[in-house]
């Protein structure tokens, strides 16, 4: 997965422009849910565009990655944007080496559709999540878009790309509620390709 990701970093914003009202709204609501001063672990980042919202509210956000080449762009955007409250460094969603309940917030946004078994990557978040913070997941839900997919969808699968999971609202919910960790709230950002967010609060 690094590899395809690492090959396409250059062309990730511009294919994410086809979908942008979408992308804009979501990363502006999960700003909105990271609570103030928070420590912040944003996983699979990419670009950083979450990475960077988050930023606006958080006390400090760690931008992480498998992909370096996607790091490296979200450094550089981050520098031109002037912000100074955000580190980046590379890691795997499934095995974090932060310690139990390090941040207050945790954001690991389109990333589960594209993992065999997103359960391991969602036990591993929310490992690190500490005691009344919150698990932003935020994902496309491609199960609504059926066979028409956006441009966006084509333009990857024309360079390689497949995704594990079509999630719809339902079956993303049903998917996160079978983990018994915490009541799950999905919201749903509707578009080309809609976007479900949703979030687990970890009690104290």
């Amino acid at each position: 997965m690094s590899t395809f990701w690492d090959r396409v970093a250059w062309l990730y914003d511009l294919v994410e422009r086809s979908n942008r009202a979408v992308n804009a709204a979501a990363a502006a609501r999960v700003a909105g849910l990271v609570p103030k001063g928070a420590r912040v672990l944003d996983c699979a980042a990419g670009t950083g565009e979450f990475s960077l919202a988050a930023a606006e509210r958080a006390e400090t956000v760690l931008c992480t990655d498998l992909s370096l080449p996607m790091l490296d762009r979200a450094r550089k955007k981050a520098k031109k944007r002037g912000l100074t409250n955000i580190s980046f460094a590379q890691r795997d969603i499934t095995a974090l080496p932060d310690r139990d309940g390090t941040f207050e917030a945790v954001i690991a946004a389109n990333v589960l559709h594209l993992l065999q078994k997103p359960e391991n990557a969602v036990r591993e978040l929310w490992r690190v999540t500490a005691p009344g913070g919150r698990l932003i997941l935020p994902t496309y839900l491609q199960g609504r878009v059926g066979t028409a997919y956006g441009t966006m969808i084509k333009i990857y699968q024309g360079v390689g790309f497949h995704y594990e999971h079509a999630f719809t609202s339902e079956t993303y919910q049903m998917l996160l509620e079978s983990l018994n960790l915490a009541p799950v709230l999905v919201e749903v950002i509707p578009g080309r390709v809609p976007e479900g967010i949703a979030v687990l609060e970890k009690s104290i």
